[in-house]
């Protein structure tokens, strides 16, 4: 836990506790709810914007502010300002009333209620565009050694006048240093969760986020999710129905892996051209790299977006929607 005395995002300045830097938000609407607080659809009354304002729950918190807070503080700040994730305006803490508020640039939607709408009518450009965007977001994580470890489509946020993607809800979030550090495995919606999590692998790192890209990418071509478990058995049963049971020719240390069994059934792979129906040959074998069962032999971020499935992407449609200040971000590590 921390206390009070931590440091604004943009620049070293102790936070206030002035009641009026809240009370320049109107609160128009509750638009989420999780484990760790609320969030708000909101008025800045000064500039008139729209912002989302994210209330963290402090009320059973005596000695400060929860740590999984200040973890998504200090992410966010290693990874401001950038295009493609969701930008930290302002955050707001009032020890004394037991409030906590990061005050976010408000983007209207998450991309699973826009999938739930439009993933029967989305074209294989739309389908490039979001997929490289979500790419690009998450290589400058990885290149500030942050792996995200909850990506999915919840936690995604899309601008549907402009297409742009945002990624978002850093709280579950790690840096990671060299070697990784032993992380905890329970992080990740079922559907999106890499085998090696699954199998409760303690040292993991950057494949878990492109492993989640992966069942994006095959979610939008196949209009299904790709792997669609109701347990934790039941999601690895079904990743291995596809790869096959792993041995350790396959997956060089899956013995080692606390929850692989010897007794796990041995089912047998099924071809990538059977089980995928929509891909091309090129989205095929992008998708594949990503989904690969051992982390080891998965693609890295920067070689994905470097893959000829996005060769004919016309990136300036993206980057002309940009801010001017993050052009030269945009696309840096997709050239």
């Amino acid at each position: 836990m921390l206390t009070q005395n931590f440091y604004d995002l943009r620049g070293g300045d102790k936070l206030s506790s002035n009641n009026r830097q809240l009370e320049r938000y109107e609160k128009l609407e509750k638009i989420g709810e999780g484990t760790y607080g609320v969030v708000y659809k909101a008025r800045d009354s000064v500039t008139k914007e729209l912002v989302a304002l994210k209330k963290i729950k402090l009320e059973n918190e005596d000695e400060g502010v929860p740590s999984t807070a200040m973890r998504e503080i200090s992410i966010l700040k290693e990874l401001q300002p950038h295009p493609n994730i969701v930008g930290l305006k302002e955050v707001i803490y009032q020890p004394n009333e037991k409030k906590l508020y990061l005050v976010f640039e408000y983007v209207e939607m998450d991309f699973k209620k826009f999938l739930d709408q439009n993933k029967h009518n989305l074209t294989i450009s739309q389908i490039k565009h979001f997929t490289f965007q979500i790419l690009n977001g998450l290589n400058y994580c990885h290149s500030r050694r942050i792996i995200h470890r909850d990506l999915k489509p919840q936690n995604i946020l899309i601008d549907k006048s402009t297409g742009i993607i945002k990624l978002a809800d850093f709280g579950l979030a790690r840096a990671f240093g060299v070697p990784i550090k032993t992380l905890t495995h329970e992080v990740e919606t079922l559907w999106y969760r890499a085998p090696e999590i699954l199998l409760s692998q303690k040292q993991y790192s950057l494949g878990v986020d492109i492993w989640s890209v992966g069942c994006i990418l095959t979610e939008m071509v196949e209009k299904h999710g790709l792997f669609c478990g109701d347990s934790e058995i039941d999601q690895i049963f079904k990743i291995f129905q596809y790869h096959g049971t792993p041995t350790v020719q396959d997956w060089p240390n899956i013995a080692d892996l606390p929850d692989f069994k010897p007794t796990f059934p041995r089912f047998r792979a099924t071809p990538p051209e059977q089980f995928f129906k929509n891909f091309d040959k090129v989205g095929l074998d992008l998708v594949t790299k990503m989904i690969a069962l051992d982390p080891a032999k998965r693609i890295y971020v920067k070689e994905a977006m470097k893959h000829p499935f996005f060769d004919d992407l016309n990136k300036e449609d993206i980057v002309k929607y940009f801010p001017p200040g993050q052009q030269n971000l945009a696309m840096q590590y997709g050239k």
